[in-house]
């Protein structure tokens, strides 16, 4: 890509920026019982468990911009369909479906209607990663051709 518009710096730095917040959240879970039983109502007896799922979710999410970070790099250097792209997209595609297990998980012992719409939405973002990923792949298939003929 040779025009770099402010979107574009914009997007790059709202990633940065969530990225380095989903490392300080992640890092204050081991910390947040008192918290977690003031505001949200979580008996002592099931904190635990709260806490590994966020854990798990915000590890998952921190990957995720990780990737996104990757991919972003690449777009910004005016090259993003190469394969390495293609193999981010499969893991942040991973790391949804990841997202999707552990709530279901939370699903089964505290059931809630966000916990489903959490499944649902990472669901689908695992399978628009996945069309994403296929859509990278038939896009370098075709950038080879056209280079080899010309």
């Amino acid at each position: 890509m040779q025009h770099k518009s402010v979107v574009h710096y914009m997007t790059k730095i709202g990633i940065d920026i969530l990225f380095y917040i989903g490392i300080i959240c992640c890092a204050l879970v081991p910390f947040s019982t008192s918290w977690l039983v003031r505001y949200f109502y979580i008996t002592d007896r099931v904190v635990l468990f709260v806490k590994a799922i966020l854990l798990a979710s915000g590890i998952s999410c921190v990957y995720i911009l990780w990737q996104l970070k990757v991919i972003f790099k690449t777009l910004m250097q005016g090259n993003p369909f190469i394969h390495a792209n293609v193999a981010c997209l499969r893991k942040i595609a991973l790391s949804c479906m990841a997202i999707a297990i552990i709530y279901f998980v939370k699903l089964l012992v505290m059931p809630t209607i966000s916990t489903i719409v959490i499944i649902a939405i990472f669901v689908i973002a695992c399978l628009l990663c996945l069309t994403l990923k296929d859509l990278f792949k038939q896009s370098i298939y075709y950038k080879d051709e056209n280079d080899l003929t010309v």
